[in-house]
């Protein structure tokens, strides 16, 4: 069994993703609310502690990778929960390839004779093979660059706050002084939107929770919060302190390597960039840790080709980081480099799963009241979470309208993908039809594509599926059928009663699974008596026996006296 990883791994792998926006974020939250930045970026931090509630009772209900998509599946239809992971991995891939190209960047303005491109797959290469090899190694490298990002920014500020009381409050004063172009709740609106971006990279730790040791991922949250809450706006407001209005918006694209000059001289400047390039090297990283994650769980639950699934010696599913990384180079050299279109992706493909996770949040309280969860986010904070990222979207919208429309764009063949897979049954029913008024002679080309369509047809309706139960009535039952029937494609469910010694069958369990079986002529419903107990071994035995994997066994929402915890049981489903 593969390494689990400590807070320190743990953190460094989502929180260079999240810290990497101090390079950015005070200047975009200036260039919008202008002298009053720092308090956008105290209302975004607002919002993202909200969020570790939210975030700390979903996967504590359900500590499974996937994130938003785990969230919906376990509270929703199988299809909504797809438009959640169609948006987290285009929210990933978009991270990786702007994050890769800005290192480069940043290299270059160092050593120009660096080809930006090539050195950009390169880069893309390097950590898709440190995910290949695995978890483990590849959080090494994360907390090396981890730890130099906090100590460069640490040193950056303690040079600006000498330099601040050095020169006294003249510069901050006259930025103070600086008249505003559109009102204040209208520049802390928009400013806010802007700095909203600043959080990308909070909801990675979810799709790698099943890698982290107990514990952990609440910690996640809780260091991911402070970096933001901190940094942030103590860089915002320093920037204003220390370089004139006029000075901070033409340098806005490297603020931070300018503040290092302006304080310290070209040394500083040049550890900044060193360091720029490594901690967006680093939000790479965490890209393909996220998606290899996320990624994983749609193919098992079959909304990606099977194939994905295979693993190296490492436990690494190899395929799914090569997909990702030939899909990123693709995207890289198809824009040549210019990645301003991307930026409309990133920008509401992660403010949208932040949105979506809020309502997994919702519909945990609502349809899994029983379950069992280490915290609760209030309804107030959900709510108002919920709001306020829907308006950051909305300002992101205004503020650069045309991102909507190249949103689109990438949104609809990647929903196309998913919902193929999903919807393939169908699809392929429908080409037999076509294929039979094609061909009304019905000859050997069309018996040959028939029946090789109709053996693809086969194969997919082979899966079975288990429902655990002992006392549920014929109502409840139907639900599960329901569920089944709307979310699977299959011809064979299993519906299980695990009794102890002496334990007896619910009265009229199996005259309703007769009922059931009769009222969906279309599946055949096998009711079964298993001896044994009820436990995280036992599903496994039962998975074996029948090769039936644990992600299609389903049951329903716990109470809190449930000796097991979700996560101990795998990836069984919670459908009811």
């Amino acid at each position: 069994m593969p390494k689990k990883l400590n807070q320190l791994a743990a953190t460094a792998i989502c929180g260079n993703d999240i810290s990497s926006s101090c390079l950015y974020v005070s200047a975009l939250a200036i260039v919008y609310a202008g002298q009053y930045a720092w308090l956008s970026l105290l209302m975004v931090a607002l919002v993202l502690f909200l969020f570790r509630k939210i975030y700390g009772e979903v996967v504590g209900a359900l500590p499974l990778n996937g994130g938003a998509y785990n969230a919906l599946l376990n509270t929703t239809k199988k299809s909504t929960a797809s438009i959640a992971a169609a948006l987290t991995v285009l929210s990933y891939m978009a991270t990786a390839v702007i994050s890769a190209s800005e290192a480069i960047k940043y290299l270059h303005s160092i050593w120009g004779f660096i080809p930006i491109i090539y050195t950009t797959i390169l880069l893309l290469l390097v950590f898709m093979a440190l995910a290949v090899i695995g978890i483990g190694e590849s959080s090494k490298v994360a907390i090396v660059i981890f730890i130099f990002h906090l100590f460069s920014l640490s040193l950056l500020c303690g040079f600006c706050i000498f330099y601040f009381s050095e020169n006294g409050f003249e510069i901050l004063a006259t930025n103070f002084e600086n008249p505003m172009e559109v009102g204040l709740i209208t520049a802390l609106f928009l400013g806010f939107s802007a700095a909203m971006l600043g959080i990308s990279g909070f909801e990675s730790s979810a799709n790698y929770v099943e890698e982290q040791k107990k514990g952990v991922f609440p910690k996640t949250l809780r260091n991911m919060w402070i970096v933001v809450t901190i940094f942030n706006p103590l860089i915002a407001f320093l920037a204003l302190a220390i370089i004139p209005m006029d000075q901070i918006i033409p340098n806005q694209d490297a603020l931070l390597s300018f503040m290092g000059t302006t304080v310290g001289g070209d040394w500083l400047s040049f550890i900044i960039g060193i360091d720029a390039a490594m901690v967006l090297s680093g939000a790479v990283l965490t890209s393909f840790v996220g998606v290899g994650g996320l990624m994983e769980r749609m193919t098992l639950d079959r909304i990606l080709p099977k194939f994905l699934k295979k693993k190296n010696k490492k436990g690494s599913s190899y395929f799914i980081f090569l997909l990702f990384f030939v899909l990123c180079t693709s995207i890289l050299i198809v824009t040549k480099g210019d990645l301003a279109k991307l930026a409309g992706v990133y920008t509401i493909a992660f403010l949208s799963v932040m949105v979506l996770f809020g309502i997994g949040n919702l519909m945990l309280k609502i349809k899994r009241k029983r379950l069992p969860r280490p915290e609760r986010s209030s309804w107030f904070g959900l709510i108002i979470a919920i709001i306020s990222v829907i308006a950051a979207i909305i300002g992101n919208i205004i503020l650069n309208p045309h991102y909507l429309a190249i949103f689109i764009e990438y949104l609809i063949p990647t929903l196309v993908v998913v919902y193929f897979m999903l919807y393939r049954m169908y699809i392929l029913k429908t080409f037999l039809l076509f294929l039979n008024y094609l061909f009304p002679e019905k000859g050997k080309l069309f018996r040959s594509i028939s029946q090789k369509t109709r053996r693809l047809m086969n194969e997919i309706n082979s899966q079975q599926f288990v429902f655990f139960t002992n006392h549920d009535n014929v109502a409840t039952l139907n639900k599960v059928m329901l569920y089944i029937k709307e979310n699977e494609t299959t011809k064979k469910v299993k519906i299980v009663a695990i009794l102890d010694a002496g334990e007896t069958v619910a009265p009229n369990l199996k005259t309703d699974v007769g009922v059931l079986d009769r009222a969906y002529p279309e599946i055949a419903i096998e009711f079964i008596e298993e001896r044994g107990i009820f436990s995280p071994d036992k599903i496994q035995e039962l998975s074996k026996r029948w090769k039936i994997p644990t992600n299609f066994m389903f049951i329903g929402s716990p109470g809190p006296d449930f000796p097991y915890s979700i996560q101990e049981l795998g990836e069984v489903r919670l459908i009811i």
